[in-house]
């Protein structure tokens, strides 16, 4: 488990996920595909069967290629806010998936987070690494905090990496 400060300082702990969360964590996702699907001219039903098939077949991927990856729900006050799974690899940090709902956004929880990832494995000597989506308003964050892309080689996807100061 990952230890806060920065983010404990913003009433967010982590917790490990359980089997009960994924009604959370499909909602989550949901919640993070509602702008790309709002033009779509599908009905509310359809768009939210599409989300829940989208978010099944997105956990069996990481169940199988992130095997013993360390899933984690935020929370502030008691309530689930979002999600951080990491998976650690002999030179790097992968970050899987970091998701808040709309709700808890643009307060400094996403980067509280990442700061104390950063504190917490710097001294290792590892990189954080972390596939964004090229549309994802969060690629700001990413930049800001010093990660750069890696590999923009991934069709959607670009790989972004954080490497510790040496």
């Amino acid at each position: 488990m990952l230890p806060l400060i920065k983010a404990a300082a913003l009433g967010v702990a982590l917790r490990p996920m359980e089997d009960e969360d994924l009604v959370f964590t499909a909602a989550l996702y949901a919640s993070t595909r509602a702008e790309e699907l709002a033009p779509i001219p599908w009905p509310a039903e359809t768009k939210q069967a599409f989300l829940l098939q989208q978010h099944a077949a997105q956990h069996a991927h990481y169940q199988q290629h992130y095997r013993g990856m360390d899933a984690m729900i935020v929370e502030r006050g008691g309530a689930a806010i979002g999600r951080l799974y990491l998976y650690e690899m002999p030179t790097e940090i992968r970050i899987v998936d970091i998701s808040l709902t709309p709700q808890a956004r643009g307060q400094g929880i996403g980067a509280a987070l990442l700061r104390d990832l950063f504190a917490e494995i710097a001294p290792r000597g590892k990189n954080v690494t972390i596939h964004v989506e090229k549309n994802n308003p969060a690629r700001t964050l990413y930049a800001r905090l010093g990660f750069t892309i890696l590999d923009d080689d991934r069709g959607a996807y670009d790989l972004w990496q954080w490497r510790p100061a040496a």
